[in-house]
């Protein structure tokens, strides 16, 4: 017998699509206090709000992972399907994101963001930008690193699809250790030195990792794979906990990851200020620290019993076009809310958040409108 889930509405699922998405928009909210690098009270307001919700992009790749299981077309009608539905968004925003970039900050508002360098906005650097999007995002694009990403998880779930329609629960939870050890790998790769690790010719890689090789021993159980094969193992064998049992994991693993991620986002601060390389260690989406967290919140709203809603299932529709609108006009917010001196820190980050959510989604819905336009939100 074919082990797969049956392809089913979960109202859960777009309850939670929609708060992950809006995490998305807070945590870019956070961007120009966080970009301060100067230890104030500011910065640290933005680097509590970013690590609460440094779980939002992988729980989105989750929800691939239940929406997509299981895969029951060959590849060419999967990947026609999949992947041509976000490579035009995927080319329309990489030149429309600098184009609404470069308006806006030489005929729009002065930006006192610490993240803006009016440099980068010249004509040329622009076309510079959208020229170079062939080869991967740039500060305008910031979000597109996901749709890149997506594509490349888009090509290989058809291949595990055929995996897990005879894999064993066993054999998926094998799977998931081995993914579970990649999630330690940046934390090793920190401590490495310390025990006298000293690299091979520059590069500081281990088990296999070099100059020559990118692809070490775990290479192949790690990244975001992992995400939606937990997600697809986890709707397959719900756990059978009562709300007090999942209450008591969730908010355990959910504090243990957050201590993690915000105490020591802090401490690489205070001794590598402002070394983005070492501060997104442990902001690192695929690391244990953030997996905790994520598998927090996705067990806390699998047990909620949520009755179908059109309403929620529109919203959820549109996180999509949420997601691709929401960077510059997060820019535009943040220019808005930055000086006003009277609004506490918490106050100004979630006004922006909470005002770009809602514009971007005002925008979606109104694209969704033509046929033309639909094609680059959805």
């Amino acid at each position: 017998m074919k082990n797969s889930i049956t392809r089913e509405y979960l109202p859960w699922v777009d309850v939670l699509r929609i708060v992950a998405c809006f995490m998305v928009v807070l945590c870019h909210a956070c961007d120009a206090f966080v970009g301060t690098f100067d230890g104030s009270y500011i910065f640290v307001t933005g680097v509590f709000w970013g690590s609460t919700v440094r779980a939002c992009v992988p729980l989105f790749a989750m929800m691939s992972g239940i929406l997509l299981f299981p895969v029951t077309t060959d590849l060419s009608t999967f990947y026609k399907k999949r992947i041509g539905r976000i490579v035009i968004p995927l080319v329309f925003w990489s030149i429309a994101l600098p184009i609404a970039f470069y308006l806006y900050l030489n005929f729009g508002k002065e930006s006192n963001s610490a993240l803006i360098d009016m440099e980068n906005y010249s004509l040329q650097a622009i076309l510079s930008k959208i020229g170079t999007s062939i080869f991967n995002f740039n500060y305008d694009t910031t979000p597109l690193w996901y749709i890149y990403m997506l594509v490349g998880l888009y090509l290989i779930i058809p291949i595990f699809g055929v995996w897990l329609n005879s894999a064993t629960k066993k054999d998926i939870q094998i799977f998931l250790s081995f993914w579970g050890v990649s999630l330690f790998i940046p934390y090793i790769k920190i401590l490495a030195p310390l025990a006298g690790y000293s690299g091979n010719w520059g590069s500081m890689g281990i088990w296999g990792v070099c100059n020559w090789n990118e692809f070490g021993t775990f290479y192949y159980f790690s990244g975001f794979l992992g995400y939606i094969i937990l997600a697809y193992y986890l709707v397959k064998y719900p756990l059978q906990w009562t709300w007090a049992k999942t209450w008591t994991v969730a908010g355990s693993c959910f504090a243990i990851g957050f201590a993690i991620t915000f105490f020591s986002f802090l401490t690489i601060q205070k001794y590598f200020p402002a070394d983005v390389a070492n501060l997104e260690q442990v902001w690192y989406f695929c690391n244990i620290n953030v997996a905790l967290m994520t598998f927090a919140i996705f067990i806390i709203f699998q047990k909620i019993k949520i009755q179908p809603s059109a309403f929620i299932k529109k919203v959820s529709g549109a996180t999509f076009g949420i997601f691709l609108v929401h960077f510059v006009l997060v820019q535009m917010a943040t220019d808005v809310f930055l000086d006003l001196s009277f609004l506490p820190t918490t106050a100004k980050i979630w006004s922006i958040a909470i005002l770009s959510f809602l514009v971007s989604y005002c925008i979606t819905r109104a694209m969704e409108y033509s046929r033309f336009t639909s094609r680059f939100v959805k």
